[in-house]
């Protein structure tokens, strides 16, 4: 048998490393149009911050490494130009010599990943302009730092990684100035969470500018790059990076005919089959079903693309039966000092998708609260009214966030519920947690909400509802003096048994504290008194 893989990243040198140790008899050939196979994509930016200081440390293998342990012809600097369904073949094309040559393969897989969106703006060809998407980017932009005094950048687009280029030109001393179109940073993950990130950068004194739409770029006569925006003073910048999103890269498989799917990308079954049996497909190129929207999106994720590669093996060598699950998009990021991270869907893409929710806001401590060194986490998760299904979660915090993300992300992926989480077993010892875990209370919150127990109001209801109800601050006299929101009473919590014959019965309470435990603590007494009460979700500190 002889396969051919296209791509030689993370998918594409999965499926072929994968496909020997399957294999031994095999002819396999591994095409990369450019120098490099087998590299840390999300480890550029750290490489260019100086965090990562060895450049070699990015290379899991090379080109000779590879075919000396995998016994696997690898093929750099060869660019795939047509694909031949019919006559199964390849023409390829060397870069170096300019040869071209066509191969014959049994099975095909392509993964030549995604490339990045490059508006079409006046200037955009000018020197000083990068994207951040493989490591020729990173060596020009490393050689642009080094050669030339950089004192400011400019980052256009607040999605991971233009958030991880900021983080890294801080680092180096450079002054940093982030353009992103929409209200918020991170477009992943909702407004409160994205909130916690963006206060992150204003304290690092990061210039943030939401909301503004660049139009173009020139060169001012003083030789700096100047970005020019649409109803806004232009900026002059020593430096650009272009992250505002990628694309598949599905070109040659449009050419040949594949089905591709809304977003541009190779649309593939459950397991990696594209609408030619002998064609696969992994990675950033393909389109596959959502486990819980099932409509047909990318992924632009490392991790499910290595896993894709093995999936896809597997059916290559014993036929079509391991089956893809689909990405629910778990992701992780560092801004600076806090972690902020995401698995299944936001409330926005929820809002989007019409599926029914209920979200609900926590705070926690990353460890026992007695124990040094405990930080503040906030977690949010969305489920499903009917049953109470995990739909989604995101946490931000200082430390504690990764474990705390994948044991959400695991649930979702399986279907789990609420009530999973409230009875989710931890290893508790006070370094690491509390006898109950953020998560078990973010399951008990939900649960409070999915049974009626606990009627909540969100951050951006509360004009609307204090309009309509008596606003009561439930909080301690000093927190009150100390700051509320504007229009609440000051009602503390252990005064509400003797003083409850001061609050009208006729008329909705809305209250809140610091985190909605105390105003939860309060609403019970109030409601099995005859009250009617709506309960800050989140509290004062998310507002």
């Amino acid at each position: 048998m002889k396969y051919i893989i296209i791509g030689a990243v993370a998918g594409g040198a999965s499926t072929a490393a994968r496909l020997r140790r399957l294999d031994e008899n095999a002819e396999i050939l591994l095409i990369e149009k450019g120098e490099y196979i087998s590299y840390a994509n999300c480890g550029l930016p750290y490489y260019i911050g100086d965090v990562i200081k060895d450049r070699n440390q990015l290379f899991v293998q090379n080109a000779l490494t590879f075919h000396k342990r995998f016994n696997i012809n690898v093929r750099t600097n060869t660019k795939a130009i047509k694909i031949d369904r019919k006559n199964k073949t390849v023409q390829l094309l060397n870069l170096t010599s300019g040869e071209a040559y066509s191969e014959s393969f049994d099975k095909l897989v392509l993964s030549p990943g995604a490339i990045p969106i490059i508006p079409l703006f006046p200037g955009i060809q000018l020197p000083g302009i990068f994207t951040v998407r493989n490591v020729s980017d990173t060596d020009f932009i490393k050689e642009a730092i080094q050669k030339t005094s950089i004192k400011h950048a400019t980052v256009i687009g607040a999605g991971f990684i233009g958030v991880e280029m900021v983080e890294n030109f801080h680092h180096l001393g450079i002054k940093v100035t982030l353009i992103e179109r929409s209200n918020q940073i991170l477009p992943p993950v909702d407004f409160p969470v994205a909130a916690i990130a963006q206060k992150e950068l204003k304290r690092k004194s990061i210039q943030l500018m939401l909301g503004k739409t660049v139009t173009g770029f020139a060169l001012h006569e003083n030789k700096r790059l100047v970005v020019q925006l649409e109803g806004e003073e232009a900026i002059e910048t020593d430096l650009v990076i272009l992250s505002i999103g990628v694309k598949p890269n599905a070109k040659l498989a449009i050419d040949a005919d594949l089905a591709i799917g809304k977003s541009g990308g190779i649309v593939v079954d459950e397991f990696m089959t594209t609408s030619d049996p002998d064609i696969y497909a992994v990675g950033d190129v393909i389109e596959f079903e959502h486990p819980i929207t099932s409509t047909i999106s990318p992924t632009y994720l490392a991790g499910p693309s290595n896993k894709q590669g093995r999936i896809c093996a597997d059916n290559i060598v014993f036929g079509n039966k391991k089956i893809y699950g689909g990405s629910i998009n778990t992701a992780i990021v560092k801004v600076f000092d806090q972690t902020i991270a995401t698995a299944g869907l936001s409330e926005s893409l929820l809002i989007q998708n019409g599926i029914p929710h209920i979200v609900s806001t926590n705070f926690g401590g990353s460890n026992a609260g007695y124990y040094p060194g405990a930080e503040q986490l906030l977690i949010q998760i969305a489920f499903s009214p009917k049953d109470g299904r995990l739909l989604g979660a995101q946490i931000a915090g200082i430390k504690g966030v990764d474990k705390r993300i994948d044991i959400l992300s695991l649930l979702i992926q399986q279907k789990g519920t609420i009530y999973d989480l409230t009875e989710f077993e931890h290893a508790y010892a006070p370094p690491y947690s509390s006898a109950k875990d953020p998560l078990n209370m973010a399951g008990f919150a939900a649960e409070n909400l999915l049974n009626g127990i606990n009627n909540i109001y969100y951050w951006h209801q509360i004009d609307q509802v204090k309009t309509n109800s008596i606003f009561l601050d439930v909080r301690t006299e000093k927190e009150y003096e100390n700051g509320t929101i504007q229009g609440a009473t000051n009602f503390p919590l252990d005064s509400i048994r003797s003083r409850m014959n001061e609050l009208p019965k006729d008329k909705r309470l809305a209250i809140f504290c610091k985190t909605g435990i105390r105003s939860y603590l309060a609403q019970r007494m109030l409601v099995q008194n005859g009250f009617e009460v709506v309960n800050l979700s989140g509290g004062y500190d998310l507002w």
